[in-house]
């Protein structure tokens, strides 16, 4: 079963992006840099695209290749960012939930890194997923957001 990590969000926004956003950009880039390759699940295309975009807003030289499922290279980026509901493609190890639910096919992957935010309905529905990742026998650990910019994280 897979490793399941998730951050604790003491604010709703970080430097002006969804404090989810900001986390997974970090962790999409700890993820490439470790050269372990990831799906950035999101709950819905138009969201899949305004984190592509931030991705794309990067530094050059903090770029992190990436792609949309359908687009990009026949054997994909390192990142690979994605929706419910679209196909994306086999073999990334690590998963970043940004969607609202359980992802299908959680099983497949081995570190799964997900959210619980400040605000109330998005922190119950995280609730719900934890219950859920520990009902299917994941291991879970929390941790504050702050933990990030640690270099024991991860």
């Amino acid at each position: 079963m897979a490793e399941v990590v998730f951050y604790l969000l003491e604010q709703d926004s970080i430097d002006d992006q969804p404090a989810p956003f900001a986390l997974a950009c970090q962790l999409a880039a700890r993820s490439f840099r470790d050269k372990q390759a990831c799906l950035v699940l999101c709950k819905d295309q138009a969201q899949a695209e305004a984190f592509d975009e931030l991705l794309w807003q990067r530094p050059a030289e903090a770029f992190i290749p990436h792609n949309l499922t359908g687009e990009g290279p026949p054997k994909g980026t390192p990142v690979e960012v994605s929706w419910i509901g679209a196909s994306p493609g086999p073999g990334k190890p690590v998963l970043i939930n940004l969607a609202d639910e359980l992802p299908q096919n959680h099983q497949r992957f081995r570190k799964i890194f997900d959210f619980v935010p400040a605000a109330e309905q998005p922190k119950q529905q995280a609730r719900e997923r934890y219950k859920q990742y520990r009902g299917a026998g994941h291991q879970l650990d929390t941790r504050p957001a702050t933990s990030l910019n640690e270099k024991s994280d991860g």
